[in-house]
């Protein structure tokens, strides 16, 4: 996938407007963290998905990043979900422009990266952490990833399309939590946790934990973004912020 693209004034204005968006939705709680009800999933879960739907992987990797940086120096972002949030709007670009080689190949490389990470990876420690990421990715390189970019732009049947913007956004946010917790590794062992049991004690309590979160993050995004989706194209303005519209449109 080619990211590299000279910017426009227009494309400049868009991510201003879609980095303030994104830096304020970082200050919004959309439900508490299970296990953790003094700390809540922010609105950034959300929308960073539905950016990269929008603006495409590329300038939807620019919004996030600038505004996930925004965040971090604000203190509303921690390293991993600043990675976390990048990951997501770029994975949902891509879904949605039918780049299923480009995501099969960084998720999977994500997946074996944290799986596989020295001495705490959950490979070596707990392997059941894995079971709902490996599922998604299956589902990502089954021949239902291409029908998935099918019915978003030939189907009218509004249960189709949820279900299709469901598929891309539960994706995108699994590539998403993957990404962040790569860059929890990273970032806490051996320094601050290097307590062996404890980062066992950890997977085994999340395991069960992320299916429920990223599945009602992909829901709330489903709702949301269909929603905006249908605006958009209706009004014909979907190609004013996408480009690959644009060319689709053109095509056709």
């Amino acid at each position: 996938m080619h990211m590299s693209r000279r910017l426009t004034t227009k494309d400049v204005a868009l991510i201003v407007c879609f980095t303030a968006l994104y830096t304020y939705s970082s200050l919004v709680p959309a439900f508490p963290i299970i296990g953790l009800p003094s700390k809540a999933i922010t609105l950034a879960a959300i929308t960073a998905p539905i950016i990269g739907i929008l603006l495409g992987p590329y300038l939807g990797m620019l919004s996030t990043l600038s505004g996930g940086v925004i965040g971090f120096f604000s203190g509303h972002f921690s390293p991993p979900s600043l990675v976390a949030g990048i990951v997501t709007a770029v994975f949902a670009g891509a879904l949605f422009e039918n780049k299923r080689s480009f995501c099969a190949f960084m998720y999977l490389s994500l997946l074996f990266l944290f799986g596989f990470y020295p001495f705490v990876g959950p490979v070596w420690l707990y392997p059941p952490l894995l079971w709902f990421q490996i599922v998604c990715f299956l589902v990502l390189v089954s021949p239902l990833q291409p029908m998935v970019s099918k019915s978003i732009r030939k189907s009218s049947n509004n249960s189709k399309l949820s279900s299709a913007f469901f598929i891309i956004f539960l994706t995108s946010t699994l590539a998403g939590q993957i990404a962040g917790s790569l860059t929890f590794e990273l970032i806490s062992w051996p320094i601050f946790i290097a307590n062996v049991d404890a980062w066992m004690a950890t997977w085994q309590i999340v395991t069960w934990i992320y299916p429920i979160e990223r599945s009602v993050i992909a829901l709330s995004a489903t709702f949301l973004g269909v929603f905006l989706y249908k605006i958009l194209m209706s009004s014909n303005l979907m190609s004013f912020f996408n480009r690959s519209e644009q060319r689709e449109n053109i095509e056709n």
